[in-house]
């Protein structure tokens, strides 16, 4: 099976040798990292666990199941780097790259696998970052609330937001763990005169319903002005549609986290349709998710091509510039984001400035690597 396999994605012994040692590194570097962060995780809340009375079912499958993923990507970068330097410093340190480029192997042909390799970790990075770890934050967010007493925000006031072409909602307050807003309102405009005024004391969204935008009034009244006549209708209570939804009304910190991609993408598009100017850091990450997934490749032919050369002083020299790059990386990413928040970058621009960097600086080992 693995023969037929191997024939059919058209790869020799010596790039599933390489994958082999890429992908065994790299899945073992990221078990042990996420094991310790594990133990130190525990130690550090184990008390806040047992005061909050946190069932050991969902500390492991509500917590630390979830915490899983997350750190996963968090760290790929780094352990990718890490991983390319570490086994394909020891294959040079054992005269084995030596040995497949006096063979004939040009670095070209030996970065294949290295490249398959990046590609395989990168598509498994994008999807967890863009349908899994969301999904996963959102279960985790709700545990530490209840168990490690991180108080959200589930409440706002004085909302004012425009939910269509024309149309004005205000809310004085609302409440998000009943999903329900007081002293309601929604202003309709035809070239900028109004023509409608609705008032509600209460406005609560149906979760029941599978209709988005389906909300339940009470204490409503309706003035329509047509021209010089006005008329008023009220009643106790209605089902209407409003073109907003709770995500709309409460936002709280890190919750860019909690949608997918397709999420992200609808709910950018929304608020700008809306005239929203307050979607940076929803667009930083949507980008961040594609271009970290990205980086797999830049970093591996940074790692490949800094450690291919047989050196005296063993890994430690390779291993010491790898680590540097690595954590220069990280910081850029942080530093990108932020601009991009408080200082008006491109949202996309900021978010692959790490990656346009660092190809220069692949470029370059790239050129100084071993022919």
């Amino acid at each position: 099976m693995k023969i037929s396999i191997r024939k059919y994605l058209g790869l020799k012994r010596l790039d599933t040798y390489i994958i082999g040692k890429f992908i065994g590194t790299y899945v073992f570097s990221i078990l042990l990292i996420i094991s310790i962060s594990i133990v130190f995780d525990l130690n550090e809340n184990l008390a806040g666990f047992t005061e909050f009375h946190a069932p050991l079912r969902a500390i492991v499958f509500d917590y630390y199941l979830n915490f899983i993923p997350y750190y996963t990507v968090l760290f790929s970068s780094l352990f990718i780097f890490i991983s390319v330097i570490f086994f394909t410093t020891k294959l040079a340190g054992n005269s084995e790259i030596v040995a497949m480029l006096s063979a004939g192997a040009s670095f070209n042909r030996l970065l294949r696998p290295y490249i398959i390799s990046a590609a395989m970790i990168s598509a498994m990075n994008f999807y967890l970052a863009s349908y899994v770890i969301p999904n996963s934050n959102v279960i985790r967010q709700n545990f530490e609330t209840i168990y490690k007493n991180k108080r959200r925000v589930t409440t706002a006031e004085n909302v004012q937001l425009q939910v269509g072409k024309g149309v004005v909602a205000y809310i004085e307050h609302y409440d998000n763990v009943h999903k329900m807003a007081f002293n309601f309102s929604l202003d309709k405009f035809e070239n900028k005169k109004l023509v409608s005024h609705m008032s509600a004391s209460t406005l609560r969204y149906d979760t029941i319903s599978n209709e988005r935008y389906h909300w339940h009034v009470t204490n409503w009244r309706i003035r329509e002005l047509k021209g010089m006549r006005e008329v008023i209708t009220s009643g106790a209570e209605m089902d209407t549609v409003v073109m907003m939804e709770p995500m709309d009304l409460v936002f709280t910190k890190g919750q860019q986290e909690t949608f997918t991609s397709p999420e992200l993408l609808r709910y950018i598009s929304k608020q700008q349709d809306r005239g929203s100017t307050n979607v940076v850091q929803y667009q930083v990450e949507y980008y961040k998710r594609i271009a970290n997934s990205f980086a797999a490749f830049i970093l591996t032919i940074i790692g490949a091509s800094l450690s291919a050369q047989k050196r005296k002083r063993g890994m430690g020299l390779s291993l010491g510039i790898g680590l540097v790059l690595s954590f220069t990386y990280i910081l850029l990413q942080t530093i990108s984001a932020s601009f991009a928040i408080k200082a008006g970058f491109h949202p996309m621009l900021a978010s692959w400035m790490p990656n346009i960097i660092f190809v220069f600086v692949a470029f370059f080992c790239y050129l100084k690597a071993p022919r």
